[in-house]
């Protein structure tokens, strides 16, 4: 009980779980102390290293701004990837063939690309990088299809745009767009498969 009570002490302070052991002292069975070490070899790193990002490269390059150029590239891809499963809700996909693969690391680019482009459009409109706060308020507005049997036409499809929340609304209006008011027919839809 103690050990798992220590254990989560130390993983809400991680910096002080890499400079101190902790260990409970037993007697006759029980927990009867605790005795906290600290590692001084760890304690100096941390005091050289204090205020410090260190990286670690395989690069010959030997500009750091361009390394770190390099590296904040690399979390931008990263969260790209985190950006496509949980804010576009893209479902994991495991693939068994090398094109399919292929493909897959296409959709993830484009989805990069239009990530950046939203961000550098939000900039342009002196609306800051909250790229991920626009996605989530504008993913509140929502589109319906209505099928209709028409006799001259056969089926007929209208869409339908739900009025925007005032927030959506708003950045709407400042990002200079503007949704259907009135219902729209369309037409060569693909159907989506239902499983």
């Amino acid at each position: 009980m103690i050990e798992r009570r220590i254990g989560k002490w130390l993983g809400r302070n991680t910096a002080a779980e890499k400079l101190f052991a902790v260990e409970v002292l037993v007697g006759k069975g029980r927990a009867v102390g605790l005795r906290v070490s600290e590692d001084p070899s760890k304690t100096e790193w941390a005091q050289a290293a204090h205020g410090a990002y260190l990286l670690r490269t395989n690069c010959t390059e030997e500009d750091p701004c361009q390394l770190w150029r390099w590296y904040i590239q690399l979390t931008e891809v990263e969260d790209a990837f985190r950006t496509s499963k949980s804010d576009l809700g893209l479902r994991p996909v495991f693939h068994q063939k090398e094109d399919r693969v292929q493909a897959h690391i296409l959709v993830c680019f484009l989805a990069l690309v239009m990530w950046r482009t939203l961000e550098l459009w939000l900039k342009a409109k002196a609306m800051g990088d909250t790229a991920r706060q626009v996605v989530q308020e504008l993913g509140t507005i929502h589109s319906m299809d209505l099928l209709f049997n028409v006799r001259d036409r056969g089926e007929t499809r209208l869409r339908l745009v739900s009025k925007p929340e005032p927030l959506a609304a708003d950045l709407l209006a400042h990002l200079g767009l503007k949704l259907p008011t009135r219902p729209k027919i369309i037409e060569n839809v693909v159907e989506k498969n239902h499983l």
